[in-house]
């Protein structure tokens, strides 16, 4: 981050949620690198805010596991580790399996119609190798079948958990033959969706996560690995 950055200065009356999602966008696409010290009066800066939201914001990041506080340290980047994932996973899997389940009693057809827009959008992507695309519409997929399911307590606890783990699998990237099996099971998702199979896209669903666990789990130690070797 340099402070020759342009101004993006925030001008929505939610100021603090702003801040919370630009700082999360931030962490999620590493540039604001694990392990790094949060730059404050360059993020204020770039952001045409004082430090008081910018910490009310860093305060947020840091109750979902993004940022860690030190006193007068200021905040810093946390890592993400094998522990963490090993831990989340199997819980995000849980209820991304759930949300699959209860949205096949709740989807409506234009909401099916909706992830199947998102779905061709997203062979598209891997079609041009744009990874950063496939990312993002990946996303929208996974939220619009926890928006369908229609429950409130389930979308909250299943967002946050997502988040810890969107940067890992971010940094993480994916092996071609990774990222050819997870499109296939993305086409089993969309399929038992619109057949409305709570079952089966349930165990998809699970299937899908645990593979992104082992993905994930794989490029730690490999890190990990180079790192001692250094």
């Amino acid at each position: 981050m340099h402070a020759t950055q342009s101004v993006q200065t925030i001008t929505r009356k939610s100021l603090h949620h702003e801040l919370v999602d630009r700082l999360q966008t931030l962490i999620i696409n590493a540039e604001l690198a694990p392990g790094s010290k949060v730059p404050e009066k360059v993020l204020c800066d770039q952001f045409g805010v004082s430090r008081t939201p910018l910490r009310e914001a860093l305060k947020v990041l840091a109750s979902d596991g993004l940022v860690r506080l030190e006193p007068n340290r200021g905040a810093w980047v946390t890592q993400v580790t094998e522990e963490e994932v090993e831990e989340v996973f199997p819980v995000l899997g849980a209820l991304e399996a759930l949300s699959g389940e209860l949205a096949c009693k709740h989807i409506t057809d234009p909401e099916i119609e909706e992830v199947r827009a998102l779905h061709d959008q997203m062979m598209q992507s891997y079609e041009n190798r744009d990874l950063d695309a496939y990312f993002s519409i990946n996303q929208k997929i996974h939220r619009a079948i926890l928006l369908a399911a229609r429950n409130r307590t389930l979308t909250t606890s299943c967002q946050a958990l997502s988040l810890r783990m969107q940067r890992a699998r971010y940094l993480a990237n994916m092996t071609e033959g990774r990222w050819y099996d997870a499109v296939q099971e993305h086409e089993k998702i969309l399929e038992f969706l619109i057949a409305r199979d709570g079952a089966n896209l349930a165990s998809t669903l699970l299937q899908h996560m645990d593979a992104k666990r082992a993905s994930v789990v794989k490029w730690l130690q490999t890190r990990e690995a180079a790192t001692d070797v250094q």
